[in-house]
C-alpha cells in the first residue's frame, strides 16, 4: 500500500453511505474537523449531499456525507436516495456505515443488494460500538462480511471519536496521488447559503423534534452583506400544515425567537461575522413538489 509520507499530494473522493442515523453526520464532522453537517436524534435529517475536506498528512479527502438510505415513498424520499447513490457512483472509496445497535436492517439489506447490483467495492464502518460486548460484535463483523465481500472492516464510534483516525489513516493511503480540489484550509463545499438553512432546519428539528415531523424546510431568500462586515439573513421555515405554523412561531412568538437566537449564534460561529437574522414562518402545503425547493437542496426533481 502507499504511504502518504512519500511527500507526494493526493486527493480522494469518499461517500459515506448507510441506512438514515446510521451517525454519517457525525462521522463527516469528526473527520472534517469541524461542523459541516447537521446533527440530530431524527432520521432523514441529511437531505442534499454535502462535501466535507478532511486533511491527512498530504492526502486532501473530500468525503460525501449522502442521505441515508430507505425505501422511498414520496418524491422527497425518491430524490435523497437518489443523491445517496449518485454520491456513492462519484466517488473512489465508498464506506458503509452500519449501526451496531440496530444490527442488520432491512435498510442495510436494501443498501448491500445495491452495491452487488452496481459491483462497487466497500469498505465496512461499524458504528456505535459503545457498550457493544465484544462476541456479540465479532458475530456481528462475520454477519455483515458473509453478506458482502467487503474490502475492509473498520469498528468506530463517531460520536466519541474511537477509531475514527485509524479510518481517516486508512483512507488517505487509498487516495490515488493528485492535485488537491481544494485550497488547504477549506472545510467545505456548500454554498453559505446552504449551510445557513441547515443551521436553521436543524434549530427546529432540535426544539420540536416531538411535537413537529420533519416535513419542513428552510429557505434562504434574501442574503445581504453589509459594509460593516456584517450579514442581514432573511429566512423562511416552510411548513406543510397551519397546525404546524403555531407550534414554530410559539406563544407570543417565543419559539420562532428562540430558533432564531439559536440559528444566529451558530451562524456566527460558522461565518465569522456578525449575522443579522430575520425567521419568517409560511404554510405551504406542496413544498416537497416544488421543482425550485429541489434545485435549492442540491437534489434532483425525479419522479
Amino acid at each position: 500500500m502507499a504511504d502518504t509520507d512519500s511527500g507526494n499530494t493526493r486527493c480522494g473522493f469518499v461517500a459515506l453511505i448507510g441506512a438514515p442515523n446510521a451517525g454519517k453526520s457525525t462521522l463527516l464532522n469528526a473527520m472534517v474537523g469541524a461542523k459541516v453537517a447537521i446533527v440530530t436524534h431524527k432520521v432523514q435529517t441529511t437531505r442534499t449531499r454535502i462535501t466535507g475536506i478532511g486533511m491527512q498528512a498530504n492526502a486532501q479527502l473530500v468525503f460525501i456525507d449522502t442521505p441515508g438510505i430507505f425505501e422511498p415513498k414520496r418524491r422527497l424520499d425518491r430524490a435523497m436516495v437518489s443523491a445517496a447513490w449518485k454520491g456513492s457512483q462519484d466517488a473512489e472509496i465508498t464506506l458503509l456505515l452500519v449501526d451496531a445497535q440496530k444490527g442488520i436492517t432491512d435498510d442495510v439489506e436494501r443498501i448491500i443488494k445495491g452495491l452487488k447490483e452496481a459491483k462497487r467495492d466497500a469498505i465496512l464502518v461499524i458504528n456505535k460500538i459503545d457498550g457493544m460486548r465484544r462476541d456479540s460484535l465479532l458475530a456481528f463483523v462475520k454477519d455483515l462480511n458473509d453478506a458482502f465481500d467487503f474490502t475492509d472492516t473498520f469498528l468506530i464510534s463517531a460520536l466519541k471519536g474511537d477509531g475514527v483516525s485509524d479510518l481517516k489513516k486508512h483512507l488517505a493511503n487509498l487516495a490515488p496521488e493528485g492535485p488537491w480540489m481544494y485550497p488547504e484550509e477549506q472545510i467545505a463545499d456548500v454554498t453559505l447559503r446552504l449551510l445557513a438553512s441547515e443551521i436553521t432546519r436543524e434549530k427546529v428539528y432540535l426544539r420540536l423534534h416531538d411535537e413537529l415531523p420533519y416535513h419542513i424546510t428552510v429557505e434562504t431568500e434574501k442574503w445581504d452583506e453589509r459594509p460593516d462586515g456584517s450579514v442581514r439573513i432573511e429566512q423562511v421555515i416552510h411548513v406543510q400544515r397551519e397546525s404546524q405554523k403555531g407550534m414554530v412561531i410559539g406563544k407570543g412568538g417565543s419559539m420562532l425567537k428562540k430558533l432564531g437566537q439559536m440559528a444566529r449564534e451558530d451562524m456566527e460561529e460558522e461565518f465569522g461575522h456578525r449575522v443579522h437574522l430575520f425567521l419568517h414562518v409560511r404554510t405551504t402545503e406542496r413544498w416537497a413538489e416544488d421543482k425550485t425547493m429541489y434545485q435549492d437542496m442540491g437534489l434532483d426533481f425525479v419522479d
